[in-house]
């Protein structure tokens, strides 16, 4: 089939790298482009699986109530200090 197609500039400069890259005409170069563009277009949309988090246990909570928070950052203070000394 002959047609004639307006191609934007992008699109060209990238034919035209493509096309230096490989050997073969303009015409063989666009047809490959639009069958596997179409292809892709056409194929149905890839699974994926749902991502999921691991739970992990962190023991039991430090402080009485987390809404304390005075308590919180003495608790937090004191084990970055234990952690910073020499034993």
């Amino acid at each position: 089939m002959r047609t004639t197609l307006t191609i934007d500039d992008d699109v060209a400069a990238m034919l035209d790298r493509v096309g230096k890259l490989r050997e073969g005409s303009f015409k063989d170069l666009v047809n490959e482009a639009l069958r596997r563009g179409l292809r892709e277009m056409t194929a149905p949309p890839k699974t994926q699986r749902p991502f999921q988090t691991r739970s992990v246990d962190l023991g039991r909570l430090q402080v009485e109530s987390i809404n304390n928070i005075a308590d919180a950052l003495a608790i937090a203070e004191s084990e970055s200090m234990q952690k910073c000394s020499p034993s």
